[in-house]
């Protein structure tokens, strides 16, 4: 795996300070797409065991809430290898971070297994996920951790108990 980018410190992507990985590789094409570039598979720099171990020792300070991914697209099978091994790391290091994901895929796509061989893998490791794909027709930048207004907010826990898609209940709204 590719990562695009990672943004330390980022107030962006989730609650509070986060450190947020940008992987690559998204085969969605959502059009008006913020992150395009991270399309391509072969786009940024190798995912390797320096940039985890760099991204692990981000998450240390008590002043970081957790880890943020996004694209590209986190739920791509080529994705989804290495980030189950490497999310669980960081649940074992880190149990009281949060850990977002964000997603063009639907909850109910990934939940039920149709879009990759770790789909409930991955899931099991969220906290929140933003899923949806991104539609220029309902963009609404008054959103808060969404581009669109087809976009949820969800509380992956809650939602693999219920077996249904439950929203997340922001402790600042």
């Amino acid at each position: 795996m590719n990562y695009a980018t990672i943004k330390y410190c980022d107030i962006a992507n989730g609650t509070g300070v986060r450190t947020s990985l940008f992987v690559s590789g998204c085969r969605r094409h959502c059009p008006e797409c913020f992150n395009a570039v991270a399309w391509d598979f072969g786009y940024g720099l190798p995912f390797d065991k320096a940039v985890r171990n760099e991204i692990l020792g981000s998450l240390a300070p008590d002043y970081i809430d957790g880890l943020s991914l996004l694209g590209g697209e986190p739920f791509e099978p080529e994705n989804q290898r290495a980030l189950v091994p490497f999310l669980h790391e960081v649940r074992v290091l880190y149990p009281h971070k949060t850990i977002w994901c964000y997603t063009g895929y639907l909850y109910e796509e990934l939940a039920a297994g149709r879009v990759g061989p770790l789909d409930r893998e991955l899931l099991h490791e969220l906290d929140v996920l933003v899923d949806g794909p991104f539609l220029l027709e309902q963009k609404d930048i008054r959103l808060r951790f969404r581009g669109s207004a087809n976009q949820r907010i969800l509380d992956v826990p809650r939602s693999l108990a219920a077996g249904e898609a439950l929203w997340w209940d922001s402790p600042q709204d």
